[in-house]
């Protein structure tokens, strides 16, 4: 699993019959630092994320297990809501953290 933000919702007027009632979310990756990374992509929401929230996501195959045993063609689903958290700065990820300079 990785982590994300949700920046936007995606409206589909037709839709896979197996994605019928299924909310579609654009997010963006986030680097170490809570930072959003790379080009957005779409990913179907199983856990009622919302717009701003950081999320957890599946890619690939594992994209579609939560919603097991229906076959839905996903690529990236929405697994986990991120509780808030404030990311380590730089300096704590190089040791640096409680050194004179």
């Amino acid at each position: 699993m990785k982590l994300a933000r949700v920046v936007g919702t995606v409206v589909s007027t037709v839709k896979d019959e197996n994605m019928q009632g299924k909310k579609i979310l654009l997010v963006r990756a986030l680097d170490a630092s809570g930072q959003v990374t790379g080009e957005p992509f779409v990913a179907l929401d199983s856990v009622g994320a919302g717009v701003g929230e950081d999320v957890f996501y599946a890619r690939g195959k594992e994209g579609s297990f939560p919603w097991h045993p229906q076959p839905v063609p996903s690529d990236a689903s929405i697994v986990g809501i991120l509780d808030p958290f404030n990311f380590p700065t730089r300096e704590s990820h190089t040791g640096t953290e409680g050194t004179q300079k």
